[in-house]
């Protein structure tokens, strides 16, 4: 019997080998840490930093003169989007809060939402997508066979974003990802568009799409060519302690922490703490450990410790997924075990962003998409 390979590990994080698209350098440091180290010198902290931030709020108050708001934001409830609120109100930015409402929302998201912008005085625009029809998406995702059951939350978010931009005349969107605290998903691990859930729905699902706000390209490409709504990432360029974020937001607007990154949602918890490990073998976690052990906020050992306990997720989480889904224990097992597939296997717009990827530098030159999109969707693979 063949002795297995044994993993090699990134001697700077913990990504191993095992990750996708993964390589390593003469001093075993891998390509994951080699991106953020670029992203670190586009993106300094530090007096330049904070010289860049003034910047962009100077610009985005100036394209908000005669409007009513300056730009908008995404909230979740998270701890990075709702401490982004919090500083660029006290910037002194008009600021359009934007929730894609999936109906899966924690109560404390939901809570934490709320309170933020009560205090603060922020309106909230939010789409509210049909629950019945936004489960049959998700039991569509399930029965594809596919790793990518989250990606309608993420496109309904950017979907809504643009709406609310579009509605209410802004220029400017705010994100509150930060690569330094959550790192870089892997490539390989998440692929998500708009004509990916149009093929998925169209072949498993039961319901027409109508209130789900799917990304079509062509309203994706008008709203970035003839909207010039620019999507800004001012965390990128602060030297920020989460830690210290959620002891503010706790303290200023009675915030609650809800267990780990990305667990504000019901069902994207049940998709990192349950399906991505069980069904993939993928844990997220190693992401954000990762991006840790780069800052040295954490050691690898401490790291690789804590991979081995299993993720965070509420007891009753994984039986309130299938009753509201509808699945009796056997039918669940049953899709948890299909035969595994990729977006490769279904109608997508990949091959598209393919083509277009010198048009989309340009575009991430412009600030008109987060470079993340250009590193990870226009590149073939």
């Amino acid at each position: 019997m063949r002795n297995s390979i044994p993993k090699t590990i990134c001697t700077r994080c913990i990504y191993d080998s095992t990750v996708p698209n993964i390589s390593f350098d003469e001093a075993g440091v891998c390509n994951y840490c080699l991106q953020i180290d670029g992203l670190d010198r586009e993106y300094p902290t530090g007096a330049e930093g904070e010289r860049r931030i003034t910047q962009m709020i100077e610009d985005m108050k100036k394209s908000g003169v005669g409007k009513k708001y300056d730009a908008i934001i995404g909230v979740s409830g998270g701890c990075d989007s709702s401490y982004l609120v919090h500083k660029m109100h006290a910037a002194g930015l008009r600021l359009l809060a934007v929730h894609f409402d999936n109906t899966w929302n924690s109560t404390i998201a939901t809570e934490n939402i709320h309170n933020l912008l009560e205090k603060l005085n922020i309106d909230l625009f939010t789409i509210v997508v049909d629950n019945k029809e936004y489960d049959d998406i998700y039991r569509s995702f399930l029965q594809a066979g596919v790793k990518d059951i989250e990606c309608p939350t993420d496109i309904g978010l950017a979907t809504t974003l643009y709406k609310a931009a579009d509605k209410f005349g802004i220029k400017y969107m705010i994100e509150g990802h930060s690569f330094r605290t959550e790192g870089v998903a892997p490539l390989g691990w998440v692929y998500m568009d708009g004509k990916y859930i149009e093929s998925v729905q169209k072949e498993f699902g039961t319901y027409k799409i109508k209130t789900f706000p799917n990304l079509w390209l062509k309203d994706f490409l008008r709203w970035m060519i003839f909207g010039r709504i620019k999507k800004v990432r001012p965390i990128y360029y602060m030297d920020y302690d989460k830690e210290a974020a959620k002891k503010l937001l706790t303290e200023q607007y009675g915030w609650q922490w809800y267990g780990g990154h990305h667990l504000e949602n019901r069902f994207t918890a049940f998709y990192h703490s349950y399906f991505l490990p069980r069904r993939w073998g993928i844990d997220f976690r190693i992401a954000g450990y990762s991006a840790y052990c780069r800052n040295g906020w954490m050691s690898r050992d401490e790291a690789l410790r804590l991979m081995q306990e299993p993720p965070h997720i509420e007891s009753d989480l994984v039986d309130f997924v299938k009753k509201r889904l509808g699945y009796s224990d056997e039918e669940f097992e049953a899709v948890m075990s299909l035969p595994k597939k990729t977006y490769k296997d279904y109608k997508t717009y990949k091959k598209t962003f393919e083509r277009m990827r010198p048009f989309f530098w340009l575009m991430y030159k412009l600030e008109l998409v987060p470079k993340s999109f250009y590193m990870k969707f226009t590149v073939k693979n």
